[in-house]
């Protein structure tokens, strides 16, 4: 009779034989709760085919460089982030990736055959999520700490303000287009002499396209000759300021010429993403007779998939209203942006290239959200709000203020007085 045995127990995932198979990449047609894969699927499998495949799914062996989901180019396992319909979050992975372990597992000879796919009742489809985006973990400590912070996020957002939920989501979506390294993204920024706003007195851009795969910048600033002499009353001037390359004088036929040819040129190569910081003002300067740019089927709603063509509005008050947890009508001016995240571009690259928003923030500005900022209020939204102390909103504080380790004024100040007095 023939002696047949079961796959042995692995004490460690990591002996398991990871080796990358030659497959064409199964299509996704859904995503499946990480938490119903990690502790429900293998309960559902034959007693045989159990082992291997919770010593594969062990957060340990998720996070090596060899492990069968592992994506070229990628530093730590991919898995997504999904928003539910009722904007509470989930970890995912996708039909691919289940269908790709299982036949793994088979081909490996880890199991008889190929295991049963989860329930199809555990398979989220498009219908059951508002967005979905990419998450990478390095180790198994931050995939780990995800989870728990995702669970403490979800409770904190019950009841929160819908206008916060739509930023939310808004947040996660850029996240996603800027990954697909599609289109052009530009920050534009107009002046006007602020007591006539018809006298368009200088503009500035900066923005970056994609060329095989790779970030490629260009800035500019002009300034109107005719105007060149009228100064503000009531705003502060900063024509002579700009701090990414020379400014131009030009007369104002050739500042509008040039507005406009900048405009049809970024919109050759795909999708164009305009960036502002509260739009209202700078989109009636794009349209004024002064400048009198084309832009056709302007849209302020981003698309749900990637685009091949069209510009699209971003704002980057939502955005970082997203990223501190501020509900309402409540956004910050720019000058007060830039002091937690820099100039326009450099805002929305900073945000849209790194984690997933809750992530991102508690990176920032650790342990400064929940109970210990707002108290009295845990279940009304503002338990996802950062609280900022008084002198990070002072405008002498470092505008790298929550990209680089908390600073110290008092410490700092203290320094320098004891450097300055004699020994």
């Amino acid at each position: 009779m023939e002696n047949k045995k079961s796959p042995p127990p692995r004490s460690n995932p990591c002996t398991l034989p990871f080796a990358p198979l030659p497959m064409v990449a199964p299509v996704i047609t859904g995503y499946y709760r990480y938490t119903d894969i990690f502790f429900e699927w293998h309960q559902a499998l034959p007693e045989e085919d159990r082992s291997p495949l919770k010593a594969t799914l062990t957060q340990d062996a998720f996070v090596h460089p060899d492990h069968p989901l592992h994506k070229e180019g990628v530093d730590g396992a991919e898995l997504y982030l999904g928003t539910l319909q009722n904007f509470e979050t989930r970890l995912l992975l996708s039909s691919a990736q289940v269908e790709y372990l299982r036949y793994w597992l088979h081909a490996m000879g880890l199991t008889k055959s190929l295991i049963s796919l989860p329930y199809s009742d555990c398979l989220l489809t498009e219908s059951s999520l508002r967005h979905v985006s990419p998450v990478t973990f390095k180790t198994k400590e931050e995939l780990k700490g995800s989870l728990k912070q995702i669970e403490k996020n979800n409770k904190r957002l019950k009841g929160a303000d819908p206008m916060l939920k739509t930023r939310r989501e808004i947040f996660e979506r850029v996240r996603t287009l800027w990954a697909e390294k599609v289109g052009v993204w530009c920050a534009l920024d107009f002046e006007a002499w602020d007591r006539d706003h018809t006298m368009l007195t200088e503009f500035g851009w900066s923005f970056v396209r994609w060329i095989d795969g790779q970030p490629v910048e260009e800035q500019g600033h002009l300034i109107v000759k005719e105007y060149r002499h009228y100064t503000n009353t009531f705003v502060q001037n900063n024509r002579e300021h700009f701090s990414f390359g020379d400014s131009e004088i030009v007369n104002r036929a050739t500042f509008r010429t040039r507005i406009q040819n900048l405009v049809a040129d970024l919109q050759r190569d795909g999708p164009l993403f305009l960036i502002f910081h509260d739009n209202n003002q700078d989109i009636k300067y794009l349209k004024s007779p002064a400048v009198n740019a084309d832009l056709p089927n302007l849209n302020f709603l981003l698309p749900d998939a990637k685009p091949t063509s069209g510009v699209f509005v971003l704002d980057t008050s939502d955005l970082f209203a997203a990223l501190e947890g501020e509900g309402g009508h409540n956004r910050r001016s720019l000058e007060r942006v830039c002091r937690h995240l820099q100039y326009t571009l450099l805002a929305i690259k900073e945000m849209a290239s790194n984690e997933p928003l809750d992530m991102q923030r508690e990176k920032r500005w650790p342990n400064r959200t929940g109970n210990t900022a707002y108290p009295t209020a845990p279940q009304t939204g503002a338990g996802v709000k950062v609280k900022f102390e008084a002198w990070e909103e002072d405008s002498d504080y470092s505008d790298m203020e929550g990209l680089l380790p908390m600073i110290d004024k008092t410490k700092i100040q203290a320094d320098e007085v004891q450097a300055e007095t004699p020994a």
